[in-house]
């Protein structure tokens, strides 16, 4: 098994996978945990399908960069999606969930209509599970995606403690000089980036799975917002990186098996805190 993971480490498209991947992973970790413990769980995947029906309209574009139109429309419809809050009319999940279906099938239709690519089906598939997207990474994106995670990683360490305030007691935020909403918003298009990027790794279907995942495995060992935060840190870089090396491995698909591994590793961490519970 050495010898083969050596061998498939001279080729570039694994080296970039790897690098993308656990920065991904990372960056989906941290932010996560605040989404799990703010009920906004449900915002990851609503903004999974944005960014699929944005890729469709960019793929009929021909876009040079698709990111260029992905990213600005997620954005947008993260903030819209929280800016409503209570004065809309159609509230929480039930807005999410409309522009979730809408997205999802008008980026499916749009590409049917339009899109002149003689394997429609597999690049459909490829958008919606990752399964080779994180294998045909160009140099151009590897560097954008180093680019916006490290931000995401940098602003998340520098906003801590306003994060966690927000977090946890949003009228104490307030009291302290912190605007609630404002840093709701910055977590809406912080989260818009990290869907942007995790559709690279696993795909829009799937990108749930990496904000979910971690957080609830972390939450099962540990107690404190920092130690949950850290340890869903190692634990989805650690699942990422597997997942890569044996969907390489293996031949299966990328992002399926990132959350497979995942899967397997939630089912250790609970029963590890089942077992801590037994215990105590």
């Amino acid at each position: 098994m050495i010898a083969t993971l050596q061998y498939y480490w001279n080729f570039p498209f694994v080296r970039y996978a790897l690098v993308v991947g656990v920065l991904i992973a990372l960056c989906s970790s941290l932010f996560g945990v605040t989404l799990v413990l703010k009920r906004f769980s449900y915002l990851g995947d609503g903004l999974s399908h944005v960014a699929f029906g944005a890729m469709s309209v960019a793929t009929v574009l021909r876009l040079a960069d698709s990111m260029l139109l992905v990213l600005p429309v997620t954005i947008l419809c993260a903030v819209l999606l929280l800016r409503g809050g209570s004065n809309a009319k159609i509230h929480g999940d039930a807005a999410v969930g409309m522009l979730s279906v809408g997205a999802l099938a008008l980026g499916y239709l749009v590409v049917n209509l339009f899109s002149a690519t003689p394997n429609l089906a597999g690049d459909v598939c490829s958008t919606l599970f990752g399964s080779t997207s994180i294998l045909t990474l160009t140099l151009a994106e590897v560097w954008l995606c180093v680019v916006l995670a490290v931000a995401v990683v940098v602003l998340f360490v520098a906003l801590y403690h306003k994060i966690f305030a927000v977090t946890f007691d949003e009228a104490f935020a307030r009291a302290c000089g912190v605007g609630a909403r404002r840093w709701q918003l910055l977590l809406a298009a912080i989260i818009a980036v990290i869907i942007v990027l995790a559709m690279y790794l696993v795909g829009s279907l799937l990108i749930s799975a990496l904000i979910l995942f971690p957080a609830l495995a972390a939450m099962r060992v540990c107690r404190s917002f920092l130690g949950v935060t850290v340890c869903a840190a190692v634990f989805s870089v650690f699942c990422a990186a597997g997942g890569i090396v044996a969907a390489v491995l293996a031949g299966t698909p990328v992002g399926a098996t990132i959350v497979a591994v995942n899967m397997a590793g939630f089912g250790l961490f609970w029963m590890a805190g089942a077992l801590r519970g037994g215990a105590s």
